[in-house]
């Protein structure tokens, strides 16, 4: 009898130590928004290289702040303006500085502000492209955007296009012009394709 009421003890207190080293490997959840927090810490996107510039469209997110949080563009005059933190420069700035300098100014309201800044779409960066197409003009430099996608861009050829003659314009850093010759005849050919570039923000397409 005495050795099945050890047995019974014992039995209890292992299941006790069990209970509490379990209890020990789940978050405490008393302090609000803890294991969340550190959650997005982890996971938040920061971008140390792509500088803002005007016309961008940001995505700004304060966690469990929605009238703060909202899609903006960047103003002509490279400026946002948020409830709480007023009127900010975001050209020129990069979205995580712009993410610290939000963060700033709303530590005078909240305790722990969570501020995450992306580029939502990318409208400072243009490629123009003039001659023959059907709309010539300016247009926002997507990623990885080629020569051929800007002539689609722009609605095509029009009908006496040199497309044999196209070339691009360059800037250099020296403050001259590069000129790199595309023939469009020969790209749809699959010949040459070294010579279907991914565009640069500034290059002009010219087609004869």
């Amino acid at each position: 009898m005495r050795n099945k009421t050890v047995h019974t003890i014992g039995l209890r207190f292992g299941l006790i130590v069990l209970t509490g080293s379990l209890w020990a490997q789940v978050p405490d959840t008393r302090v609000p928004g803890a294991a969340t927090s550190l959650a997005q810490s982890a996971s938040k996107p920061h971008d140390a290289s792509f500088i803002i510039g005007n016309d961008d469209l940001l995505a700004i997110n304060v966690w469990k702040e929605p009238d703060i949080s909202r899609s903006i563009p960047v103003r002509s005059d490279g400026r946002i303006s948020l409830p709480l933190v007023g009127e900010l420069q975001a050209a020129g700035r990069t979205p995580l500085q712009l993410e610290e300098d939000i963060t700033g100014k709303l530590r005078s309201y909240l305790a722990t502000p969570e501020v995450t800044v992306m580029v939502q779409e990318i409208r400072s960066q243009k490629f123009n492209i003039l001659g023959q197409v059907s709309k010539p003009g300016s247009y926002p430099l997507e990623l990885a955007t080629t020569v051929m996608d800007a002539i689609a861009t722009a609605g095509g050829f029009r009908d006496f296009a040199k497309q044999k003659g196209i070339y691009v314009l360059r800037k250099n850093a020296s403050g001259g012009e590069s000129r790199m010759a595309f023939n469009y005849k020969d790209a749809i050919k699959g010949k040459n394709p070294q010579q279907n570039i991914k565009l640069e923000p500034g290059d002009t397409v010219v087609v004869p």
